[in-house]
């Protein structure tokens, strides 16, 4: 069955998800690509994957180094335009490295996922990409970047809880 590839993208888009810039270095410089396919795979051993376009400049450059999945928090719309190869208005992102040190770190976002590379595997036009962690860490209190439909939509206030304990 052939399948209408813009269609499937529609379908798909229906989905929502996180977003994440997925950054290394590069000839010594950083570097970044904006990724919505990320998910966690493992705790023992602790595994995450990202999914890249192969043909993508960072397809090309991830394979066999540390990366950092970086959790863009909800005002951080004008970074993932940057990072998916947009013009946008916004300042230039601010780096920073983990005590691990393995790759840049954006020093403004929501997570920090540092990998050690750990396997990739073929699939189709991506390359999935997992990475052993090695360091991580999260700011509280932000709210996460969705994307939804080729949009980013904002999400609703969390309900205040009974116990008032923010843990449950």
């Amino acid at each position: 069955m052939d399948i209408d590839r813009r269609s499937l993208r529609t379908c798909l888009g229906h989905f929502a998800t996180g977003v994440t810039v997925v950054t290394c270095e590069v000839g010594g410089a950083p570097h970044g690509a904006t990724v919505n396919a990320f998910t966690a795979v493992s705790l023992d051993p602790a595994l995450v994957l990202v999914s890249l376009h192969r043909e993508s400049t960072a397809g090309r450059h991830l394979g066999g180094r540390p990366f950092t999945v970086n959790v863009l928090r909800e005002d951080q719309d004008a970074l993932a335009r940057h990072f998916a190869g947009h013009r946008t208005t916004a300042p230039p992102p601010r780096w920073t490295r983990s005590a691990a040190g393995l790759a840049p770190r954006l020093a403004d976002a929501l997570a920090t996922v540092d990998c050690s590379p750990w396997a990739e595997y073929d699939g189709g036009d991506h390359v999935l990409f997992l990475g052993r962690v090695e360091a991580f860490d999260h700011r509280g209190g932000g709210r996460p970047l969705v994307f939804y439909r080729g949009e980013f939509p904002r999400l609703a206030p969390l309900p205040a809880l009974a116990t008032g304990d923010p843990t449950h």
